[in-house]
């Protein structure tokens, strides 16, 4: 069973931030899906299973705030660390763009520090970044992926993008050949 983990922060004031496209893309999946993301007794997280074309998967989305979202990883039941897929906010790609790609550091991203930290440095993990560009001048990073995107339809366009690449990977589309499909500059979702 692949995880899939929406990083993101809790609470109404940051539901349509920057910093909360895995949130987003993870909902979106759900809903693709007919399903809820719920939290449970006890649980620092909401999560919810799915099956797209026979393959299982769990979406989570971390309720400990971007800078703990690795917290959770001990509290999956069962979990393979080689079936993860994190979907999260990348500043140096374009709004509206995604990139998906296997390994790698944390790029200064918090919640990715946190998760490799609690995977115990483990860092071979599908990743989906959604592009969220950089701040203007006089924007600090903090107020910037705490911020809801202007460019509204791009910054859509690229959690519609994330979303069919996640729905892709759960029904076990080759990683190369989902890779090819999204990992182009200013893709388009065909509706």
């Amino acid at each position: 069973m692949k995880v899939i983990l929406g990083l993101g922060n809790p609470g109404l004031e940051y539901s349509n931030t920057r910093h909360n496209c895995g949130f987003l893309v993870t909902q979106k999946v759900a809903a693709f899906c007919q399903i809820k993301l719920t939290k449970r007794c006890f649980r620092l997280y909401k999560s919810a299973s799915c099956i797209l074309n026979d393959e299982s998967a769990l979406l989570i989305q971390p309720l400990t705030y971007m800078n703990n979202s690795g917290e959770i990883i001990k509290d999956i039941q069962d979990f393979n660390k080689e079936c993860l897929v994190v979907v999260c906010d990348q500043m140096d790609l374009p709004v509206g763009n995604i990139r998906i790609k296997k390994g790698g550091g944390s790029a200064g991203h918090n919640g990715l520090k946190s998760l490799i930290s609690n995977l115990d440095g483990y860092t071979d993990f599908i990743r989906i970044y959604v592009g969220i560009g950089r701040p203007e001048t006089g924007t600090t990073v903090v107020n910037h992926v705490l911020g809801v995107e202007q460019d509204f339809e791009g910054f859509k366009n690229g959690i519609d993008l994330a979303a069919a690449a996640l729905i892709d990977i759960i029904s076990s589309v080759p990683l190369d050949d989902v890779k090819q499909k999204y990992n182009k500059k200013n893709s388009i979702i065909n509706k």
